[in-house]
């Protein structure tokens, strides 16, 4: 999808803003895509990314990596190809049976306090430790390489998009050279040098993964409430937006088709499946048509009538294939306990088991997204090199 569209303030000098959305395991699509734009454009330099949920594992890296644009995609992709469900959350069968008996005795405590309160399905402990390794950075530290960045100028602003369970408020936590904070209707941007908790906050699936502790307040994943994905980016001054959502948008005669997803009563990770994509996946195609609109609109009046609004382009990169269907052949693989409780919701009662898809942490499975997503960049050579150049 591409649009132009007109947004308030000066024109700037044409920054290019790189928008990671969430997805889970599904954001190995996005690296793939990363990959096939380092093989065009090797020393490319993106001024501002932003990312939420999975997507802010990328970002962190892009912003905090020293050296060309194709040794840090390189090293993403080794990074991704290095993941594995243990890496992730604790997968065990004590780990996991120790969750659910937590959550059962909470369920049926009738309030009293007299048991602990379950904070998640799985542990996310594992990817803290992985995330602190491989950014160089203890957990409540700044990430090193973003500040260096900045000062050179290869860099103008980062943004990791959080949720606050205390207001129910979209946080973008913003680090870069002369921003400011912003405040909107249920979001605000707020200046911090970025850490691996923020890291951590972005990507807390609801009730699956726990929610992470900032200053006084809880977050959570940031997808859940915002509203307008790419608007971080235009308030930190991108002229040009290249987003990657990990949403396959399937042609209207193929979705239309009954018994296309499952067939009989929808299953818990059907329901689940839909209600996690419609809150993380679908909202970048919502705030591009919004843009779209607006182009036209404002594309009616003359210049002098504009306000001041400036023109941004944005190009939005999806997946050719359905990532969710594709989780179901490697589901066999995961660990056994983790296999066993995601059966139970009923993962393999589905056709595409969106839900699987967000948690399969399999290397094999990551490596063929990674595969989908150079290919299907490369197939757009040259729109995107139109696009970049």
């Amino acid at each position: 999808m591409t649009a132009r569209a007109m947004v308030e303030g000066p024109s700037g000098r044409g920054d290019l803003a790189f928008v990671l959305a969430g997805g889970g395991a599904r954001a190995a699509y996005q690296v793939g895509v990363l990959a096939g734009i380092a093989e065009l454009f090797p020393e490319l330099e993106i001024q501002v990314v932003t990312g939420v949920s999975a997507g802010a594992v990328n970002a962190a890296h892009l912003v905090s990596h020293i050296g060309s644009f194709r040794s840090a995609t390189e090293e993403l992709v080794e990074l991704w190809r290095s993941l594995t469900v243990d890496r992730v959350f604790e997968a065990d069968t004590r780990s996991l049976a120790r969750s659910a008996l937590r959550w059962g005795a909470q369920l049926f405590s009738g309030g009293t306090g007299a048991t602990p309160i379950g904070q998640s399905l799985v542990d996310t402990a594992p990817l803290r430790r992985y995330l602190s390794a491989t950014l160089g950075a203890a957990p409540d530290r700044p990430i090193p390489g973003i500040a260096e960045n900045l000062r050179s100028g290869r860099l103008k602003a980062a943004a990791i998009i959080t949720t606050s369970y205390s207001t129910g408020e979209t946080v973008v936590w913003v680090q870069g050279r002369d921003v400011q904070g912003w405040t909107r209707s249920r979001r605000r941007g707020v200046k911090t040098e970025l850490s691996v908790e923020h890291i951590m906050a972005s990507a807390a699936l609801p009730l699956f993964f726990p929610s992470v502790r900032i200053g006084d307040a809880w977050y959570g994943d940031g997808g859940i409430r915002l509203a307008a994905p790419l608007s971080p980016a235009l308030h930190l001054g991108a002229s040009r937006i290249l987003a990657i959502s990990t949403r396959f948008e399937p042609a209207a005669v193929e979705a239309s088709r009954p018994g296309i997803q499952i067939e009989g009563y929808p299953p818990p990770a059907q329901v689940l499946g839909v209600l996690l994509n419609s809150i993380f996946l679908d909202l970048i195609d919502q705030d591009a048509l919004r843009l779209e609109r607006v182009n036209r609109l404002l594309g009616s009046l003359p210049e002098e009538r504009r306000e001041g609004m400036r023109v941004v382009d944005l190009l939005v990169l999806r997946p050719s294939f359905d990532l969710g269907r594709l989780a179901g052949e490697f589901e066999p693989r995961l660990p056994r306990a983790f296999r066993f409780m995601t059966r139970g919701l009923g993962t393999r009662e589905t056709a595409s088991p969106d839900l699987l898809a967000m948690l399969m942490f399999q290397p094999d499975y990551l490596e063929e997204l990674i595969e989908i997503g150079r290919t299907d960049l490369l197939a757009r050579r040259e729109e995107i090199s139109a696009f970049l150049s």
